[in-house]
């Protein structure tokens, strides 16, 4: 479900948004594998002239967050991840959605439909150190309409 209220967000308005073609999806959290994922996924949108389109999703945890600090915080984290995107591949087009309540892989599972390619971190936020996939991209890599790519 995608968060209501909240925004898409397209950076380098100086990009022609309706010439890409294709559609390259990244699932990020705030995690140094998925920025990773992000930057590669985000030169290759450049290289393929395609669509980036960014997910995120919250996952209620331990503590009680509004849905207003649920969605100014998607939307930070959209957004700090279109603007690294575009420094890190100038002229990519991106798009962003957010999601909650939801279990990431199925959310990147079910983007992953039409796409081009799918592309996520190895490694997330969540369980155990030492592991060499995550949930989410070991799901993902089973599961996904499109070809994955796993960035490490």
């Amino acid at each position: 479900m995608q968060i209501e209220g909240l925004s898409t967000t397209s950076t380098n308005e100086n990009t022609n948004a309706g010439s890409t073609e294709g559609r390259i999806v990244v699932g990020v959290d705030g995690s140094e594998g998925s920025r990773r994922a992000l930057e590669w996924a985000a030169v290759q949108a450049v290289r393929t002239d395609m669509l980036l389109e960014i997910h995120t999703v919250y996952v209620p945890g331990y503590f009680f967050v509004t849905p207003d600090e649920v969605n100014d915080i998607a939307q930070k984290l959209l957004d700090e991840a279109a603007q690294h995107a575009g420094e890190v591949a100038p002229g990519v087009t991106t798009v962003g959605k957010a999601h909650h309540d939801e279990a990431p892989s199925v959310v990147l599972i079910d983007a992953s439909e039409g796409a081009d390619l799918l592309v996520v971190g190895s490694r997330g936020h969540g369980g155990f150190r030492g592991l060499v996939l995550g949930s989410v991209s070991q799901k993902c890599s089973l599961h996904a309409h499109s070809p994955v790519v796993i960035v490490h």
